[in-house]
């Protein structure tokens, strides 16, 4: 078992990490060019994303943590682990693209790319526990959210 707690905790640094820094990004416009884009009625208040995005930063820590667990030696752990991997950068890619570089259709590309490896991601996992994938969908759902957001601010601006 202290195996796997080590895992999982250093598993959920990385992701908060890279949600971390890829909050510098979002900062940079969240206050300035996002505020005057048109929205979508459904758009929440800005201060609901910090905390879904760090529980949800947090649930991919732990199954990917779980996945590790199971040891990289495993052709299906690194199969798992390599689509997580991608689907993280894509993650951070999305913020610098959309908030850094402003440019909605450019992050509209990217969170599709995105949920397509999310649900690679969540298939890998689930070859090597269920749970694992299961911890999953909860960020899946929150990213299909954030892709009709997306694809709303692009079409309305």
């Amino acid at each position: 078992m202290g195996k796997k707690i080590k895992y999982i905790s250093i598993a959920v640094g990385v992701c908060v990490l890279v949600g971390f820094l890829s909050s510098f990004a979002t900062q940079s416009s969240v206050n300035t060019w996002y505020v005057d884009l048109n929205k979508p009625s459904f758009n929440p208040p800005n201060s609901v994303f910090a905390p879904v995005w760090t529980v949800l930063y947090v649930l991919m820590g732990v199954a990917a943590g779980i996945i590790w667990s199971k040891g990289f030696h495993h052709l299906w752990v690194k199969t798992a682990l390599y689509h997580f991997g991608f689907q993280l950068l894509f993650n951070a890619l999305w913020s610098i693209v959309f908030f850094g570089f402003r440019n909605p259709f450019a992050g509209l590309l990217i969170i599709l790319v995105l949920l397509v490896l999310i649900l690679l991601t969540i298939k890998w996992f689930k070859v090597v526990s269920t749970t694992a994938a299961y911890l999953l969908i909860p960020y899946l759902l929150w990213v299909c959210f954030a892709t009709a957001l997306n694809y709303k601010i692009w079409e309305l601006n």
